[in-house]
C-alpha cells in the first residue's frame, strides 16, 4: 500500500474511533435537530455544573472568551436576550474558555460588560471537543427536550430574527 493510501486508511480508523456513540464520547453529530452532547463544567467558584442540570428548560449556550473581540461586541445582545427571556424560562449560559487561573479576569469582565446570566468557567476547552466548535464566539440553542434547535459561529446580532424566532418557537413548545 502506498504512503498515501496508508495515511488516508489511518485518518479514517481515526476519525471512526473518535466518532463515538454520542453516549460519553465525542458526538457524531453536533448540528441542528441532534440531541445536544452531554457537558459538565464548573461555575467560576469551582462548583459543578452541566447541560443535564437544565433539561426541562430552553438554554442558549454560549462560548466565549474575554480576549475575543466579537464577544465583546455581542455581550451586550446576549445580555438584552436574557433580560428579555429570563422570566419566560430561558436559561443563558457563558462558558468562558479563558485560561486556567484567569477567574479574576473573567469577573472583572463580567462586571465591566453587566453580565447577569450564569457563567461557567472551562479552561480545558472540552466545550469545544464536545461541541465541535471551531472558534469563539459560537451560541447554541437547546431545546427543553435537549435537541439542538439552532446554532451560530461568530457574534450574534441584535437584528438577528432567526434566533429570536428559534427562542420564540421553544417557550412556546410543550
Amino acid at each position: 500500500m502506498s504512503a498515501a493510501r496508508t495515511l488516508a486508511a489511518s485518518v479514517a480508523l481515526l476519525l471512526a474511533a473518535c466518532a463515538g456513540d454520542g453516549a460519553g464520547g465525542i458526538p457524531q453529530k453536533v448540528e441542528v435537530g441532534a440531541l445536544a452532547p452531554t457537558y459538565t463544567s464548573s461555575t467560576l467558584e469551582g462548583d459543578s455544573v452541566s447541560l443535564a442540570s437544565l433539561r426541562g428548560k430552553p438554554v442558549l449556550l454560549n462560548v466565549w472568551a474575554t480576549w475575543c473581540h466579537p464577544c465583546r461586541e455581542e455581550i451586550p445582545v446576549l445580555q438584552a436576550l436574557h433580560d428579555q427571556y429570563k422570566a419566560r424560562g430561558l436559561e443563558l449560559i457563558g462558558v468562558s474558555v479563558d485560561a486556567q487561573g484567569e477567574t479574576g479576569k473573567i469577573r472583572d469582565f463580567a462586571r465591566e460588560f453587566r453580565m447577569t446570566y450564569p457563567i461557567w468557567h472551562d479552561p480545558a476547552e472540552r466545550v469545544s471537543t464536545t461541541f465541535l466548535i471551531v472558534g469563539v464566539p459560537t451560541t447554541f440553542l437547546i431545546g427543553k427536550d435537549g435537541t439542538l434547535r439552532w446554532r451560530r459561529t461568530g457574534p450574534v446580532h441584535a437584528n438577528d430574527t432567526t434566533l429570536t424566532q428559534a427562542i420564540e418557537r421553544e417557550l412556546g413548545a410543550d
